[in-house]
Formats: C-alpha cells, structure tokens, sequence
C-alpha cells in the first residue's frame, strides 16, 4: 500500500510545488513506483514534471468531479517510475461544486483507494490555500509535508496550518500525521532566516526535518524546462538538497 503524504502549505510562494516535484522524482530515481497528484488549479506540477495541460482529455477534475476512473487521468512522465495525475484550470471550480456533494471530503481518498497499492508513494501537492482541495488531501494523506520560507509571515501561517491539521485529524483522518517541516528557500546570510529557523526549531525541533533547501537558481529553472532539478541540473545545490530530503524521507517510512 503506497505511503501518501501531502505537501501543504496555505501561504503562496513557499517553494510547495519545487517541494513535491522534486521529491516525487527523487522517490522515482531511488527506484519507488512514485505517483505525484496536483491538485492546484494552476498545474504547475503538471508542467513541472514536462505535461502539456492544453488538450488533456482527463485531469484530477474529471476525477473528482465526475467519477472519471483515476487510471484514464494517469500520466508517465520522462523519469521512468514517475507518473502525475494531472490537472487543469477547471479546477479553480472544485471548490464550490464540492460543496454540495455527498461526502465532498473524501472524494480524492476514494479515488486514490483504486491505485493506491500501485505505488510505493503518492505525493499530494495542494493549492495554496486551505479549501475543499487541501482538505481532500488531508483526508487523504497519511503524512503531512510542510513547506517553510524562513520570513516574517512564516510562524503565523504555520500556527493556522497545525490547527487545519488538527481538526482534520479529530473528525475526518485521526491517523493522520506530520511527517516534517521542511526549511525551503532558506538563505543563510540573513539574520531574518535564521531568527525564523531558531524560533521553529526552539517550539517545533522535533517536527523540522534536518534539510534544508537553499535558495538557487538551479531550481527556479528547472520548471520552465518541465523537469524536475535533477535533470536540469544534477549537481546543483538545490539538487542535493532535494536528494537529502528524499533520504530523509524514505527513512521515516
């Protein structure tokens, strides 16, 4: 049975989507039968890992939305044992027509049930908010990943995020965990990201993962190639560090 985990984040711009692409590939390149499902309407995982979404016939909306069976929406992409689960701007309506539906939170776990034994993991990249989508991936997830740019915002957000998870955890998904909190776009030279780190770790140390991914340019580049780093740029910083968080993972599982 595949391990799920959910990258979220509510805040934009944390580096979430580089997170489970680049994680998804390095589980694929360490040779785990990994499926990465976007569930943000912008889909840039889906272009991340080299999909084209005009044209998709399928995507996680038809999914979710219209009981479309999940194996027509199931993409490979160039990295051998990883596949996507695309999606599509018609998903910026998902959150009101779940609404209405009969057990609207647990729409994508029924889905994923179908495939999950397929996978040795499911990486979850959520939009960045904490709607319908985000919940469904909660719901979901065994594990939550969770993004974090040391800046001034960052400790609330996070505070908003752990009492989400909580709830989640209480009425819909009582398993459910944190797998890590994962200093991203981290620049050491200055002193707000280390005031920031030292305040997470002084509160939360036993939740914060040891890697830390550096701020590079190796990895904003990488998307607009459709591929995750490390074929972009193996030997980048950004590279290596998303080789040590997938170590990092693989050995909390």
């Amino acid at each position: 049975m595949g391990r799920t985990i959910a990258v979220v984040n509510q805040k934009g711009g944390v580096g979430k989507t580089t997170t489970a692409v680049n994680l998804a590939a390095g589980l694929a390149l360490a040779d785990k039968r990994t499926l990465l499902v976007d569930l943000d309407p912008q889909g840039n995982a889906t272009s991340g890992v080299g999909i084209n979404k005009a044209g998709l016939a399928t995507t996680v909306y038809q999914v979710l939305l219209e009981n479309a069976p999940i194996a027509e929406a199931i993409r490979a992409t160039e990295i051998e044992r990883l596949f996507i689960l695309p999606s599509e701007m018609d998903l910026v309506g998902a959150e009101i027509e779940l609404v209405n539906m009969d057990d609207r939170e647990r729409r994508l776990q029924r889905a994923l049930a179908s495939t999950k034994d397929q996978y040795d993991y499911l990486i979850l990249d959520c939009a960045p908010s904490l709607g319908l989508l985000t919940i469904n991936a909660l719901a979901a997830a065994d594990s939550v990943l969770i993004p974090l740019q040391c800046e001034y915002y960052a400790m609330e957000g996070l505070a908003h995020l752990l009492r989400t998870i909580g709830l989640v955890r209480e009425r819909i998904n009582p398993p459910l965990r944190i797998e890590g909190i994962v200093f991203t776009m981290f620049d050491g030279r200055t002193s707000l990201a280390a005031q920031v780190k030292a305040e997470v770790l002084e509160h939360l140390g036993g939740q914060a993962l040891s890697t830390v991914i550096p701020r590079n340019v190796r990895l904003t580049e990488a998307p607009s190639h459709g591929r995750p780093v490390f074929l972009h740029d193996l030997k980048s910083s950004g590279a290596v560090a998303y080789l040590e968080l997938t170590k990092e993972v693989i050995a909390h599982g």
